[in-house]
C-alpha cells in the first residue's frame, strides 16, 4: 500500500519577531496515530528538510498519546531531526499528503512550489490532499493544469479569522487563511472556534483547528475503505 506524506514546518519564529513557533505537535501525532492504527506508513517532509521546531504553545496541550509519539526515537529522528526535503520525494509513493499546522507554516508553506507540485501530482493520480488548522496555508496557492486555484469551488476549512483573533496573532501573521481561501474561490466552512470540525470535498479533506486532526484522519480512512 502507498504511504502518507506528512508536511512539517521549518520556521522557528513568527516572521521577524523574537517569538518562537513551529509545528503544533498534536496536529502531526494525532493524525499519524489514526493512520498507523490502520497499518498505513508515513514519511515526513519539510520545505528545507532536516530540523523541525516545535511550537512551544503546543506543548501545553499534550496528552499521553501525543507525548508517547514525541518520545519515540523514530519520530524524533525522522520527523523532528531529519525530515526529508521535497527533492527526496517521489509522489507516486504516496496516496495522500497532509499539511500540519503551527503558525510557522504561514511563512514556509504558501509559496513552496516543490511541495505544490508534489501535492498536485498525488491528487492527479487519484490521491488526497489534506490539512489541518494553519496547514490550509499549503493548499491556498496550488493551481491545477488550467491555472485555476485547486480550492476554487470546493468546501474547505482551516484556522479561522476569529480563532486567529482569539489566539492573539491576527496582527502578526502575514495573511489570514479564511480571507485568502475565500478570495481564491473556496467555499470556506467553519464551526465554533476551537471545536472539532473537518470537511471533505472532491478528495480535499481539511480540518479547522488543533482539535481536528483525528477528524481529518477518520474522513480519509472512510474514503479509502
Amino acid at each position: 500500500m502507498k504511504k502518507a506524506l506528512i508536511v512539517l514546518t521549518n520556521e522557528t519564529r513568527y516572521g521577524e519577531t523574537a517569538e518562537a513557533t513551529g509545528l503544533w505537535l498534536g496536529e502531526a501525532t494525532e493524525f499519524i496515530e489514526e493512520l498507523e492504527n490502520e497499518g498505513i506508513e508515513v514519511d515526513y517532509v519539510s520545505p528545507k528538510g532536516g530540523f523541525v521546531p516545535l511550537d512551544p504553545r503546543s506543548m501545553k496541550y499534550v496528552d499521553d498519546s501525543i507525548l508517547s509519539y514525541y518520545e519515540r526515537p523514530d519520530f524524533q529522528k525522522r520527523a523532528l531531526t531529519n525530515s526529508l526535503k521535497p527533492s527526496d520525494i517521489n509522489p507516486s509513493d504516496y496516496f495522500v499528503i497532509y499539511y500540519t499546522g503551527g503558525h510557522g507554516v504561514m511563512w514556509d508553506f504558501p509559496n513552496n512550489h516543490e511541495l505544490q507540485e508534489i501535492a498536485l501530482s498525488i491528487y492527479n493520480d487519484g490521491g488526497y490532499i489534506t490539512s489541518v488548522c494553519h496547514g490550509i496555508a499549503g493548499l491556498l496557492n496550488i493551481k491545477d493544469e488550467n491555472d485555476e486555484y485547486l480550492i476554487k469551488g470546493k468546501k474547505i476549512t482551516g484556522f479561522t479569522t476569529s480563532e486567529e483573533v482569539l489566539a492573539g496573532k491576527k496582527s502578526i501573521v502575514p495573511f489570514l487563511n479564511e480571507e485568502v481561501a475565500t478570495k481564491h474561490g473556496a467555499n470556506f466552512q467553519k464551526k465554533r472556534a476551537y471545536k472539532e470540525f473537518a470537511v471533505y470535498d472532491q478528495r480535499l479533506i481539511t480540518g479547522q483547528n488543533p482539535f481536528s486532526p483525528r477528524a481529518v484522519a477518520k474522513l480519509l480512512i472512510e474514503e479509502i475503505k
